[in-house]
């Protein structure tokens, strides 16, 4: 049945990537708004994201929550559209304005490699690519999608577009070949780039809105054992089709500082992230499911 559900869910946005690509960015942009704005309360997530804005914002009434969600859907489905224009935003610079584009400069003379880590806010792909513009060697670690049918066509797409150097997190139950390449990059001090807001069914338990869930240990592990400075980067759209990327200070610790506190504080950034920003955080996971 998974199979069955996994070529339909293939044909629908093979058929909206086609549409997308000939209206063009900005009505693609604005359609696949529109289809997410309306139909996205009739998927099954529904009920997930209302109990976890309970869990995050419990003091919001309904009308606040609606007014979050759909601006989720608004930001979901710009970004959905927009994967068919990434080499818009690959040979262009004015969709975004990088913030703090110094500290970028200083990081580039550090002896010591970067682990560069956000949330999916706006359109998270932009962060990698970025990077990579402006010149820093990035390998990017990402999650494999459960539809086999689409995956292959999502990875042609980040490795065309977004960052070359892609490394594939394996499913449960997978070959550990993600993580073999992923150790062989910090041999030759790459920079990563990784998004750590993803539910997970293993990790270290940690604190996010003073809740435990499942969190990844790659940040803490990378800083403590192979030297890996934590730079926070904030993602934003301001407004359909224009970004704001804020690099933001790094992440203060010492070598006596436990996996779990180093964590903790980077769960803690992440959550400033969705308190300032929570319509472009995509809130359809269990996130905090143990």
């Amino acid at each position: 049945m998974k199979s069955i559900k996994y070529f339909i869910q293939f044909i629908i946005v093979i058929f909206l990537f086609i549409i997308f690509f000939l209206i063009g960015r900005k009505l693609a942009s604005n359609l696949s708004s529109y289809i997410f704005k309306t139909f996205g309360k009739f998927f099954r997530s529904s009920e997930i994201i209302r109990c976890n804005l309970k869990i995050c914002f419990p003091e919001n009434s309904d009308i606040q929550n609606d007014e979050i969600i759909s601006k989720m859907w608004d930001n979901y489905g710009r970004t959905l559209a927009e994967y068919i224009n990434l080499r818009f935003f690959q040979n262009n610079n004015d969709h975004i304005k990088i913030l703090n584009l110094d500290k970028l400069e200083k990081l580039k003379g550090s002896k010591d490699p970067v682990l560069f880590f956000s949330g999916h806010f706006g359109n998270f792909e932009l962060m990698a690519m970025e990077l990579e513009k402006q010149n820093f060697q990035i390998s990017a670690l990402y999650r494999k999608l459960n539809n086999f049918f689409l995956n292959p066509i999502m990875e042609f797409l980040r490795t065309s577009y977004i960052c070359k150097d892609q490394i594939a997190k394996p499913l449960p139950g997978e070959d550990k070949g993600g993580t073999r390449e992923l150790l062989s990059r910090v041999k030759d001090r790459r920079n990563i780039a990784l998004m750590v807001d993803q539910k997970l069914t293993e990790g270290i338990i940690a604190k996010l809105f003073n809740k435990d869930c499942y969190t990844t240990r790659i940040p803490a592990q990378f800083a403590k054992k192979y030297n890996y400075k934590l730079v926070p980067i904030s993602l934003k759209r301001v407004d359909k089709y224009f970004f704001e990327m804020n690099i933001l200070d790094e992440i203060d610790f010492s070598k006596e500082d436990s996996e779990l506190q180093i964590t903790n504080r980077i769960n803690n950034v992440i959550e400033k992230m969705i308190k300032e920003n929570p319509g472009q955080w995509i809130w359809t996971h269990r996130r905090w499911k143990l």
